[in-house]
C-alpha cells in the first residue's frame, strides 16, 4: 500500500485594503522610511479597520476563497485548525467562529498559538491527522490582527506588523507529492524577549495593566534578532541537508518574514540564491502567522507539481521550526 501524505492542494490569501505606508508612520513616530526599510525590508503593511472585526475576518476571508477557488463542498471539511497569536477572544476559539462564519458544518476547529511559527505547526498537526487516516479534508488558516497587540506610539515595533493571512487545503496524496517532513523546536527561556505581559492567567487585565500599555508587544529586538537568525537559519539547513537536497533541488525557500535580515541570513545559509527565495515582506510587512501562506498565494502560479520547497519560520516563545515539501499541483 503506497504511503499516505498530506499536500496541499489549494491556497488562498486575503489581507485588507487599508495601508499603512513608512510615510505614515514618520507622521506618527520618530522615524523614517529610509530608516524602516534598510533595517527591516518594509515599505508598508495592512490594517484591518472596522469596529468589532478580529482576526477571524481575515481567517473566513481566506477561508471563503480558498473553497470557492478549489470548487469544494463546505460539507467535506472535516477539520480546521488556526494559527493566530491574536484570538477574537480568550474563547470561543477563532476557528470556531471561521466555521460559523463560512458554513463548515461538518468540521470540528481549534486554535494553535506558537506565535510566528504557528502555521508551521498547524500544518505538521493537521499532517499526521491526514497521515494516519483520521480525516481527508483539512483547512489549516494562518491570520493575525497584529494591529490589535501593537503600540503605534513605540517606533521598534509599529514599524513591523500588518494585519493578514491565508488559508491552505490539505488532501491525502499517494504519489510522493506533500509534506515529507518536519522539524519544530521550542525554548520556553526565550519568552523574555518577546512577549505580551498583561492579559493572560498570569496578570489579567486591570486598569492599571492598560494604564501601565502592558497589553501590547514587547521586544527587545537584538536579542530576538541574534536568536532568530540562527535558528531559523539552522532549521532550514539541517531539513535540507536531512533529507539529502542540495540547493539546486530546492525550487524556493518560503521563509517567515519577520525581517529582510533574517531572510537573508537563513537563505545564505542554505547557499540559495536571491531568486529562490519567496519575498514579500516589502508590502504586507509582519502578518506573524500570515507571512508563510501569503508568500504560497502569490507564488502559487510560478510552483509546479514535484517543486521541493523549504518552509522556516521563528516565532516568540522562543518557536522555530521547518518543513519540506513536494508541491502537488500545477496552477
Amino acid at each position: 500500500m503506497a504511503k499516505i501524505t498530506a499536500a496541499i492542494t489549494g491556497v488562498y490569501g486575503w489581507v485588507p485594503e487599508t495601508i499603512l505606508s513608512n510615510a505614515d508612520l514618520e507622521k506618527m513616530v520618530d522615524t523614517t522610511d529610509e530608516w524602516i526599510l534598510t533595517r527591516t525590508g518594509i515599505r508598508e503593511r495592512r490594517i484591518l479597520r472596522g469596529e468589532g472585526k478580529g482576526t477571524s475576518v481575515i481567517g473566513a476571508n481566506a477561508v471563503r476563497g480558498l473553497l470557492k477557488k478549489t470548487n469544494t463542498n463546505p460539507d467535506s471539511i472535516e477539520l480546521l485548525i488556526c494559527a493566530t497569536t491574536t484570538p477574537d477572544m480568550q474563547f470561543p476559539a477563532t476557528a470556531n467562529i471561521i466555521c460559523e462564519e463560512v458554513g463548515l458544518k461538518h468540521a470540528w476547529g481549534f486554535d494553535l498559538n506558537a506565535a510566528c511559527s504557528g502555521f508551521l505547526y498547524a500544518l505538521a498537526t493537521a499532517a499526521r491527522m491526514i497521515e494516519s487516516g483520521a480525516h481527508r479534508r483539512i483547512i489549516v488558516v494562518g491570520a493575525d490582527k497584529m494591529s490589535s497587540i501593537i503600540d503605534y506610539t513605540d517606533r521598534t515595533t509599529c514599524v513591523l506588523f500588518g494585519d493578514g493571512g491565508g488559508a491552505v487545503l490539505l488532501e491525502p496524496n499517494t504519489h510522493g507529492l506533500g509534506i515529507l517532513d518536519a522539524i519544530m523546536y521550542s525554548d520556553g527561556s526565550g519568552r523574555v524577549h518577546l512577549h505580551q505581559k498583561a492579559g493572560g492567567s498570569a496578570m489579567p487585565a486591570s486598569k492599571e495593566t492598560v494604564e501601565k500599555r502592558l497589553h501590547y508587544v514587547y521586544q527587545e529586538g537584538q536579542a530576538v534578532y541574534k536568536f532568530a537568525v540562527s535558528r531559523m537559519a539552522d532549521v532550514g539547513y539541517e531539513i535540507m541537508t536531512k533529507n539529502g537536497l542540495t540547493p539546486d533541488d530546492i525550487a524556493y525557500l518560503v521563509p517567515h518574514q519577520a525581517n529582510k535580515r533574517i531572510i537573508d541570513a537563513t537563505r545564505q545559509k542554505m547557499s540559495l540564491p536571491e531568486h529562490k527565495v519567496m519575498i514579500n515582506i516589502e508590502r504586507y510587512g509582519n502578518t506573524t502567522n500570515g507571512t508563510i501562506p501569503l508568500c504560497l498565494w502569490e507564488w502559487e502560479r510560478k510552483l509546479h507539481a514535484g517543486d521541493n520547497l523549504i518552509l522556516c519560520a521563528f516565532g516568540g516563545g522562543f518557536t522555530w521550526g521547518a518543513i519540506y515539501m513536494k508541491w502537488s499541483y500545477n496552477s
